[in-house]
């Protein structure tokens, strides 16, 4: 089933290039919307899949928006999404 999740932390091209890269192996395509705020993915994905979702967000820096995560965690995942960031704008420039 289609669904749309919203996330926490992406800013840009770079972000949503990550994303892909990280998400597309485990869930198949994934369309970023950076139109929007918070940013949205969307994406063909079964309800049991949906722990695994967010358990790879987390681990890339871009949580759930209805996540609930206490200060070390939100300082943790802005870090790793800000590496993730400039690891997807590096990518794109290859």
């Amino acid at each position: 089933m289609t669904r749309t999740f919203r996330v926490q932390n992406v800013k840009c091209g770079g972000c949503a290039a990550t994303l892909k890269k990280k998400l597309e192996p485990l869930f198949g395509a994934v369309c970023v919307n950076l139109d929007v705020m918070p940013r949205e993915i969307t994406l063909d994905i079964d309800e049991t899949q949906t722990e695994a979702l967010r358990d790879a967000l987390r681990s890339i820096g871009y949580p759930l928006s209805n996540d609930t995560l206490g200060f070390v965690e939100t300082a943790e995942t802005k870090v790793k999404s800000f590496v993730s960031c400039a690891a997807g704008k590096l990518s794109k420039e290859e």
